[in-house]
Formats: C-alpha cells, sequence, structure tokens
C-alpha cells in the first residue's frame, strides 16, 4: 500500500494556488473553440452584406425588405427560381437552397460560395428596379 506523505500545513497558501491549489489553471474550454458556423448563417450573412450595400447606395431600395426563404412555393416556367421580386409588398425573397444546390461553381471554395450569394442579391435587385445588375454597383467593378 503506497502512503502519501502528509504536506505540513501553515495555515495560509501561497498567493498564486486557488481554493484548490488550481489558480493559474486554464479554463474548461481551451483553446477556444471556433463558433458554430453553418451554411445557412454565411448566407444570411452574406445577404445581409449585399442588402445593406445595395440600399446605401440606391434610395429606391431602402424601404425594400430582403427576406431569406428555404424553397420556393414551386417552380415556374423557367425551372425553380432563386428569388421573388414582390413590387407591391416591397420584399425580394431570396431561396438558400436553390441558390446554394444549383449554381455551378467553377471553384468551390468560400469565397465564390459568397460571390455567387452576392450575385443572386444583385440579379434580384437589378429585377426589382427593372436594370442591369451591373448597373447596381458601377463604381464597385471599375479598376482603371
Amino acid at each position: 500500500m503506497i502512503r502519501r506523505r502528509a504536506r505540513e500545513h501553515s495555515g495560509a497558501r501561497p498567493s498564486r494556488h486557488g481554493r484548490h491549489g488550481r489558480l493559474d489553471r486554464s479554463p474548461v474550454v481551451r483553446p477556444p473553440l471556433p463558433p458554430l458556423d453553418t451554411r445557412a448563417d454565411r448566407f444570411d450573412l452574406t445577404v445581409g452584406a449585399a442588402s445593406e450595400f445595395l440600399r446605401s447606395a440606391w434610395t429606391e431600395l431602402r424601404d425594400v425588405s430582403f427576406e431569406i426563404g428555404n424553397l420556393p412555393p414551386r417552380a415556374d416556367d423557367d425551372g425553380i427560381p432563386r428569388w421573388s421580386v414582390l413590387r407591391e409588398q416591397k420584399r425580394i425573397i431570396l431561396y438558400r437552397v436553390p441558390i446554394e444546390r444549383l449554381s455551378h461553381l467553377h471553384r468551390n471554395d468560400d469565397l465564390h460560395r459568397r460571390m455567387m450569394i452576392e450575385g443572386a442579391v444583385f440579379r434580384a435587385a437589378a429585377e426589382y428596379l427593372d436594370r442591369d445588375p451591373w448597373d447596381l454597383g458601377p463604381e464597385r467593378f471599375r479598376f482603371f
């Protein structure tokens, strides 16, 4: 049987120890875990950033509600719609699943997925304004 030697206890512990003698230890979850990041969260963030840019650039879009839906209610003659534009109600509804699943990326990485989502937001806003999508952010695409 192994016996441990009893420590001599002087009454006060050194200041480097906490209640259980472990003050300088790290927290329970160490190293910190990255925040939960889902495709839906990234989609919401990208749509929000693009819509805020468009609202700040175009006064006609300031009162328009950009909404996110999972799937459209039904397919139309052109196939499955990526968005719905409701001018009377001042709403643009972007459908996450068709935009993410039916769009073809030549490179499947975060940058190209974000550009695909931003492109859908710009095309939906251009349809609402009855303009060309490239006209919505002309200064953004001039590099000369």
